[in-house]
């Protein structure tokens, strides 16, 4: 069960670290700041608008993720034929295939990875 509206009151109205924070609440450091971070990120401070309980708070910290993009898919025989080339590199071919399909373009690893296979 998340804690954040203790947190969020033991920040703004007690004024506690955030290390006294998380041993009162049982969290680490790191998850305190979190929650800081994004309840300023939001615009909330203490006290919490009315009405407003700890699923209604998480799901405005916590907005629903939108739909992901579809990765641009790889043209196989076009890299190995590219490979082949002298002083062309995978690193080099995925730059270009970065360069073309911006966002929706695989990391290198994955790159790496499906070519391989």
């Amino acid at each position: 069960m998340r804690k954040i509206t203790e947190v969020l009151r033991l920040k703004f109205e007690a004024k506690l670290s955030h290390e006294k924070i998380g041993r009162a609440v049982g969290l680490s450091k790191g998850a305190v700041n979190k929650y800081v971070s994004l309840a300023q990120a939001q615009g909330l401070s203490w006290p919490l608008p009315e009405g407003m309980d700890e699923a209604a708070l998480e799901a405005r910290l916590y907005p629903p993720r939108t739909a992901t993009t579809r990765l641009a898919e790889l043209d196989y025989p076009s890299i190995h034929q590219e490979l082949k080339r002298k002083g062309v590199t995978l690193q080099l071919l995925w730059s270009e295939y970065v360069a073309v399909h911006g966002g929706q373009a695989l990391r290198y690893s994955q790159f790496c990875h499906r070519y391989r296979q």
